[in-house]
């Protein structure tokens, strides 16, 4: 049986507390054009960190740690290059944060802003939360699930590699959508 907020009360969150991110059941994704055309998704996957749940919903908060060496985008060596110096320079930088500083409605969703370092460089991005609801698994642990979107522009943390085509634009797009699916759990 759900507990909780049911899953068409968006507004709401989960009940107060810290919870964890599960990450057998979360993905941390960005989909990205090639020659302005294609879309390439990459996926991340390992990722941890927490989420605590205020009585005011305001005043929760997430962080997140992305291992950048768990990349991968179905091609060995895009996945290569990406964790290259080229790219996301892996071998200096083996983790990516997200660190909320903001939690607000939007609509009959929520909005987060937080803080998004990757190589070193810190940026702020706002993300669309959606709620998806409060349940119990089998085995009695008590689960919930979000999803979250957004765009940035990737070039505002360094990661400004790219070929120009003859035929105008570039052969990969500046701008990146980044798609996160969590499932928490208590901590």
């Amino acid at each position: 049986m759900p507990t909780g907020a049911a899953p068409t009360d968006r507004l709401s969150l989960p009940t107060p507390g810290v919870w964890e991110i599960d990450p057998a059941h979360s993905a941390v994704e960005f989909v990205a054009r090639h020659m302005m055309v294609t879309k390439v998704r990459g996926r991340f996957a390992e990722v941890s960190g927490k989420i605590e749940i205020a009585e005011d919903p305001t005043k929760s908060s997430i962080e997140v740690d992305i291992d950048m060496a768990s990349l991968s985008t179905g091609s060995a060596d895009r996945d290569g290059h990406l964790v290259s110096a080229d790219f996301f320079d892996v071998e200096n930088h083996p983790t990516m944060r997200f660190a909320s500083t903001s939690i607000a409605p939007a609509g009959d969703q929520w909005q987060v802003t937080g803080d998004l370092t990757i190589r070193d460089v810190t940026k702020p991005v706002t993300l669309d939360l959606e709620y998806f609801g409060q349940v119990q698994d089998p085995w009695g642990t008590t689960k919930a699930q979000f999803s979250l979107t957004g765009e940035v522009e990737r070039e505002a943390w360094g990661l400004t590699w790219n070929v120009p085509l003859e035929g105008g634009g570039f052969l990969v797009s500046k701008k990146v959508t980044i798609e996160v699916e969590v499932q928490i759990k208590p901590a």
